[in-house]
């Protein structure tokens, strides 16, 4: 039984770069259950389940970005930044970024209190779609689409993470440990004098802790010194 316009559905297809095999799969991601509690068709049935299998999927794709841009960083620091972009308000805000809330099928009630644009409902619908692309067209599909639609938030989390002043915990860490101060030492710089990329090793007692690449040599040796506290914390002295 179609419940949604054929067309309303295409222009949400649309916008979420998704050609769908079989579009009914799209608008049972849509239906809230306050619409299923003003209806009296038995097969009709709430996205919430889609919700459930949206989760797990945006965690996978999220995972698996997260330990592509930070090769080096331990379990709990991916949990945190996986925490940072999986969550109620980020997922709402991409839902309101593709006009989701205009589609979703809502009960009476729930429209007068300005369901469209509550944020739960929101969030719950963003996860449910995601599965809808899941189901409709395979893993490649859904991760294709999540690894689009969070790669700028990805790249806030990069930005926020360089930011860090790394160097200096390296140096308040090494003194604690070692009594003495990490030394950085150029290994390369390459390419044209406007695009330079620079690579830096930092050195503790004269054995390379941790090596990383940048556009400045700052940047490259706060990536040095990140890594570097990563295998401290990884390995630290007995």
């Amino acid at each position: 039984m179609q419940l949604a316009d054929k067309k309303e559905l295409e222009g949400l297809a649309a916008r979420l770069s998704c050609a769908f095999n079989d579009i009914r799969i799209l608008e049972q991601a849509l239906i809230h259950r306050s619409f299923i509690n003003e209806k009296t068709a038995q097969d009709v049935e709430s996205n919430e389940r889609f919700e459930f299998l949206g989760d797990a999927i945006l965690s996978t794709v999220i995972s698996h970005l997260l330990l592509e841009k930070f090769p080096d960083a331990d379990e709990g620091r991916l949990s945190k930044f996986r925490a940072r972009l999986v969550n109620e308000s980020i997922l709402a805000q991409l839902a309101r970024d593709i006009e989701l809330g205009k589609y979703i099928l809502l009960g009476k009630g729930e429209e007068l209190t300005g369901g469209r644009d509550k944020a739960s409902i929101l969030a719950d619908a963003y996860e449910a779609v995601i599965a809808a692309v899941y189901l409709d067209g395979g893993f490649a599909k859904a991760f294709s689409l999540v690894a689009g639609q969070f790669s700028s938030l990805i790249q806030e989390v990069s930005v926020a993470e360089i930011a860090r002043d790394y160097k200096t915990e390296l140096q308040e860490e090494t003194q604690e440990l070692f009594k003495i101060s990490p030394k950085y030492q150029l290994i390369s710089d390459i390419g044209p004098e406007h695009d330079k990329i620079f690579e830096v090793e930092v050195l503790i007692y004269d054995k390379v802790f941790g090596k990383g690449r940048g556009k400045s040599k700052k940047e490259a040796e706060q990536k040095a010194a990140m890594e570097a506290m990563e295998r401290l914390r990884l390995h630290p002295p007995p």
